[in-house]
């Protein structure tokens, strides 16, 4: 029985060690996890709502996208990641709900930051090095 108990746990580890050499993880992947949570509302390719710049009729700026047309860059690592773990009302709001719904109970802190990660590969390589410079202050 012990063999197979060690049999068993050194399977497992190579299997996951595999996954981490080849560039995996455990979790799903950013864009797997996007499409699951983030694409009903930023688009399916991250393009964000029509006229996502002004109010809509209850007051609210619809979804932005969230590739090199957005803004999203703009922001740091430790603020995308508040905004998906906590949700988000944008301060210009007329409304005071929270028009992104909170992650942190359903996703991971790892699924999170996979979801970030998946985000930049949406944008132009300047905006990636900005939005690098501005997650290291």
């Amino acid at each position: 029985m012990k063999t197979l108990i060690r049999l068993a746990t050194a399977t497992a580890l190579l299997t996951l060690s595999a996954l981490v050499t080849a560039g995996g993880d455990a979790t799903p992947s950013g864009e797997k996890l996007y499409q699951q949570f983030c694409a009903s509302c930023h688009g399916p390719n991250g393009e964000g709502q029509p006229d996502w710049e002004h109010p809509n009729a209850a007051g609210e700026l619809p979804a932005p996208p969230h590739d090199a047309t957005g803004h999203t860059w703009k922001h740091a690592d430790a603020m995308l990641y508040r905004m998906v773990a906590e949700g988000w009302r944008d301060p210009w709001n007329e409304t005071r709900r929270l028009t992104m719904p909170a992650f942190g109970a359903i996703m991971t802190p790892e699924e999170i930051r996979a979801v970030i990660t998946y985000l930049k590969t949406l944008w132009t390589p300047e905006q990636r090095r900005f939005q690098q410079e501005e997650s290291r202050t």
